[in-house]
């Protein structure tokens, strides 16, 4: 496990983020790659974080965790950079993602966010 992962998380919850993520890609908006994720978690304007646990190197997003938490901004680990990528609709690998905008997407997230606040007790 990378350094800055602070929890582990079933894969069922991150198969469930993917399929949110396909679905905000689609009704709502989101910010790609490490610096469109840092800036949305520092305007206070991100919804959910999603990061990839096999970055490297893993100063590239070590410091995200740390912005969501002093934001109260809800972050959740996949295990691939790749499914990330995909799950957004782009054939490059990304770091991070943050949803912006819910859409269709809303009450998943809201599920996941609840699940990973349990996840980090």
């Amino acid at each position: 496990m990378a350094v800055y992962v602070k929890f582990k998380v079933p894969e069922e919850l991150a198969n469930k983020s993917y399929e949110s993520l396909e679905m905000v890609r689609d009704t709502g908006k989101l910010k790609k790659g490490a610096n469109e994720t840092t800036k949305a978690v520092e305007r206070g304007i991100a919804k959910l974080v999603y990061l990839a646990e096999d970055i490297t190197p893993e100063e590239i997003i070590a410091h995200i965790p740390l912005i969501c938490d002093e934001k109260e901004i809800p972050y959740i680990y996949v295990p691939r950079k790749d499914e990330l990528g995909a799950a957004i609709g782009i054939d490059v690998p990304t770091a991070a993602v943050a949803v912006i905008k819910e859409g269709k997407a809303k009450d998943l997230i809201d599920d996941i966010i609840v699940k990973v606040k349990e996840l980090r007790k």
